[in-house]
């Protein structure tokens, strides 16, 4: 029995481990900012899509933004790299950088 418990929690603790080494790498296109109330909506790109008309677009997410020097950088239409924590269910970027 205690065997059994140490396997899982290794497990709980690599998929945790897994979830957030990708949560770090991500890439997308900016589709709309709101300056107003700090947020910002990214077209999630999926990576390892071949064909597809819509090259290989993930999901729409709306993020907010710890400061307003983040949403100056880029612009509506720009490819960016990001990376974002889930607090309570909203999303906020960490990083941010044009491509």
């Amino acid at each position: 029995m205690g065997t059994a418990r140490f396997i899982l929690a290794g497990a709980a603790v690599f998929s945790v481990l897994a979830s957030s080494a990708f949560a770090d790498d991500l890439t997308g296109m900016v589709t709309r900012i709101d300056r107003l109330n700090g947020t910002i909506s990214i077209q999630h790109t999926q990576k390892g899509t071949v064909g597809g008309s819509a090259g290989g677009a993930g999901a729409l997410q709306e993020y907010k933004t710890k400061d307003a020097a983040m949403l100056d950088a880029v612009h509506a239409g720009d490819r960016v790299t990001y990376s974002a924590t889930d607090n309570n269910g909203t999303g906020t970027l960490t990083t941010l950088q044009k491509q």
